[in-house]
């Protein structure tokens, strides 16, 4: 301190930087950034909409009841005893942390290219606050969804694992860190190659019909199909989540395992990519 009895700060700033390096400790000193830019994804996006943050629990609803026309009545998917209402929101809840982290992610470098190259701050507190964002849109959504279990459960339709409810809260993070993984490394390379950003929308649009986020896994079959279903990343971390907030599905322990060992190599190849990226990426934007 000097005389005065300030605190003096120094910050060294500079291009060298390990391709692993979190700088974990300098991300949270920028929290109050992180979370300026996570209220500024709601004001932004909600902010010249009529009906506002409603459309949180409009979209949801209006895609939940296609999914019971289309998947529920025309192809005839069963919902493992679920009510469908219950089952396409609860799952649509749950996918859209991972979609919407890993889409709005995958523009992060040139969406934002204007504010990078004027100040600096740590440039994963943007990817991070994407990542809260999902979260906050999460658990206003499922205010809908527990209205519509506690319903259900009083009328005996539905019977949740409660103990395993702890696990709720992993399986969130997980799959908050595997879109921001996914979404790092596509923003990255798009920094050079455009067309990756034209191919995300229609690429999640893909993931999540090979995902069982509109049907169970139980419609899969059983076989090498079923094994190859289930290494993708996503599949057993929302079975997991059904498993324990309905009491359906088939959670399977070695691949929710292979699940997060794919999740912690993503984000560490995505953090690699993104510190080697973010030093010239103003020169290619």
């Amino acid at each position: 301190m000097d005389n005065n009895g300030y605190q003096k700060y120094h910050t060294h700033i500079t291009g060298e930087r390990k391709r692993f390096q979190f700088n974990l400790k300098e991300v949270w000193q920028y929290k109050d950034l992180i979370w300026l830019f996570t209220k500024r994804e709601f004001v932004v996006k909600y902010k010249q909409t009529v009906l506002g943050p409603l459309w949180l629990f409009l979209t949801p609803l209006i895609s939940s009841l296609m999914y019971m026309i289309v998947f529920g009545r025309i192809a005839g998917l069963g919902t493992d005893g679920v009510p469908q209402i219950l089952f396409y929101l609860s799952g649509t809840a749950v996918w859209n942390i991972f979609s919407s982290t890993l889409t709005t992610n995958s523009n992060t470098f040139i969406s934002n290219a204007g504010v990078f190259g004027k100040v600096y701050f740590p440039r994963l507190t943007m990817p991070i606050s994407t990542v809260l964002s999902s979260f906050f849109q999460f658990f206003i959504q499922m205010i809908l969804v527990v209205v519509l279990l506690v319903i259900y459960i009083i009328k005996g339709a539905v019977h949740p694992n409660y103990l395993f409810w702890l696990m709720i809260p992993v399986i969130l993070v997980q799959l908050g860190i595997l879109g921001l993984g996914f979404g790092i490394i596509i923003s990255s390379l798009t920094t050079k190659y455009r067309d990756l950003a034209l191919l995300v929308t229609f690429g999640v649009q893909l993931w999540m019909y090979i995902t069982p986020v509109v049907y169970p896994l139980s419609q899969v079959g059983d076989g090498v199909l079923k094994t190859v279903y289930m290494l993708n990343p996503v599949c057993m971390p929302i079975e997991m989540f059904r498993y324990s907030l309905l009491g359906v599905g088939q959670p399977n322990y070695l691949f929710y395992g292979i699940s997060w060992a794919v999740t912690i190599v993503v984000l560490f190849i995505g953090i690699s990519i993104f510190n080697k990226v973010e030093k010239t990426f103003v020169d290619t934007v």
